[in-house]
């Protein structure tokens, strides 16, 4: 890990502040509801949620609910003492299937569009970042930024409290990218599978061995955002997360003219290593 970065990042979230625009997205206490959207998916995410599943799912359960109590009222054995004899009415088993059709119909028109936007990346992508699962930390390499790349680990709590950043979500390393850009994601894994999600960003995909996963997100609002590996990969799942801060173009320039500059007079033996692990990598794809 590259400590110096750590330093620089932490500069660079204090003068955000002071310019007014940081703004974290983490999950609250005795949170219920999905966190702030950022992005153009997160939002129809959270919309197709709140507008379109949550209310048919409450008039769902609510008339299963009714139409149980009055069979418990209407059919028990005092108010009924004889029970009907038919066993079939071809109106009701029509309505029973019919109904519940069209309800998948309705909801697969708001569905459908949003998965094909959720798995298709824009032609026009302004960046890509490769993330890479490990077992139990990511590590980023910025496509376009040849030699710009690092691990990012959880804070231990008490580095987590000295640098203001909330326990087991906070990293050493942020993830820094623009605003208002598109970003495409590759994810892949080292050894398990792991899953790279950001829920304000609407974002959650695999991170699988040998297999090269695409995702994609524009950040509308700079700030801090964290998110989490959300598949099961071991004895320390919990303790992998991610922290994306989002900046401005030109701080992002800035950002990655810093990291260029300072890889190419480091001497950092974890540079060092990822810049070869980056290039055998590269090899070892060109010879097969």
């Amino acid at each position: 890990m590259r400590r110096w970065q750590s330093a620089g990042l932490a500069g660079l979230i204090t003068a955000a502040s002071a310019a007014g625009f940081a703004w974290a997205d983490q999950p609250v206490d005795k949170g219920y509801a999905l966190q702030p959207p950022v992005t153009e998916v997160a939002r129809d995410i959270t919309f197709f949620h709140d507008v379109i599943l949550l209310p048919i799912i409450v008039l769902i359960s609510l008339f299963v609910a009714g139409l149980l109590a009055y069979c418990i009222i209407r059919f028990n054995k005092q108010a009924n003492p004889v029970p009907a004899k038919f066993t079939h009415n071809t109106t009701i088993e029509v309505v029973w299937t019919l109904i519940p059709v069209l309800i998948l119909v309705g909801i697969s028109a708001f569905s459908f569009p949003l998965l094909y936007k959720e798995d298709q990346t824009p032609a026009k992508y302004d960046m890509t970042l490769k993330v890479t699962g490990h077992q139990w930390y990511w590590s980023y390499e910025y496509a376009d930024a040849e030699g710009v790349g690092f691990d990012a680990n959880m804070l231990p709590q008490d580095e987590a409290k000295a640098a203001g950043k909330p326990y087991l979500l906070g990293t050493d390393n942020a993830v820094v990218v623009p605003v208002g850009k598109v970003v495409r994601v590759q994810v892949t894994a080292s050894d398990v599978i792991h899953s790279w999600a950001m829920p304000s960003f609407g974002v959650k995909m695999d991170a699988v061995p040998g297999r090269l996963n695409e995702a994609w997100f524009r950040v509308d609002k700079p700030g801090l955002y964290y998110g989490q590996c959300s598949e099961i990969c071991g004895v320390k799942h919990a303790y992998m997360p991610i922290e994306v801060k989002a900046v401005p173009q030109a701080e992002f320039d800035a950002w990655i003219a810093s990291q260029k500059s300072a890889d190419a007079g480091s001497t950092n033996p974890a540079a060092a290593q990822f810049a070869a692990t980056s290039t055998t990598t590269a090899a070892s794809a060109q010879a097969n």
